[in-house]
């Protein structure tokens, strides 16, 4: 069999379409898993059967379990930025009800999302590479702040002091959304997203 023939169109869908519609599914699958029973819940087998497909379509995606644990993280991350982000750059207005926007945004999507509420809880002792992971979001999150802060600020701060004020708050957030996620701080997303907010400002903007 020829490689053409092995990625021909299959009713009116191309081959590159076939598979990302199959790690949809298993991504999909493996976030009702995690939801339901922690990461440990996660097997290749369970996986399988709650998406439909075989273990072949599984390891076409993934080489094990655990490759699909950080995908699931990974995934789970992009669809909180781009949350954060969509909010914060659409929002009208100064630079604390863009920032409070972008914040409420990420609380929102996480407290209606059960999935992903019991996945950023979750315990990341047992999955190598999970806890890098949850580390790289908050550098991430704080290259987006040095990113946009210099559009929305009305005070502008040398590159490496606009750094060290992003680490800052993104670790300080990141410390009040954990308190917030384990019961110890009991706020609505909008009573915390506002608090975050001049927090934050008060660091990245003092004169705000």
């Amino acid at each position: 069999m020829t490689r053409a023939e092995v990625v021909r169109p299959y009713g009116g869908i191309s081959a590159e379409d076939r598979r990302a519609d199959r790690r949809a599914r298993l991504l999909a699958a493996g976030r009702q898993a995690w939801a339901e029973s922690g990461p440990a819940g996660v097997k290749v087998r369970g996986v399988c059967a709650l998406s439909g497909l075989n273990d072949r379509y599984f390891y076409e995606q993934f080489a094990n379990r655990e490759a699909l644990l950080l995908a699931i993280a990974d995934d789970v991350r992009d669809q909180l930025l781009a949350a954060m982000v969509a909010a914060g750059l659409s929002r009208d207005g100064d630079a604390a009800e863009k920032l409070q926007a972008a914040l409420q945004a990420f609380l929102d999507t996480v407290a209606n999302d059960p999935h992903i509420l019991r996945i950023v809880t979750s315990d990341t002792a047992g999955v190598p590479g999970l806890a890098e992971r949850r580390h790289d979001v908050l550098t991430m999150i704080a290259d987006l702040v040095v990113q946009h802060a210099p559009e929305v600020l009305d005070a502008e701060q040398p590159p490496d002091q606009l750094r060290r004020a992003a680490m800052f708050v993104t670790g300080g957030v990141n410390q009040l959304i954990e308190g917030w996620l384990d019961g110890t701080i009991t706020m609505t997303t909008t009573e915390l997203a506002a608090e975050c907010t001049r927090m934050c400002l008060s660091v990245l903007s003092p004169n705000f």
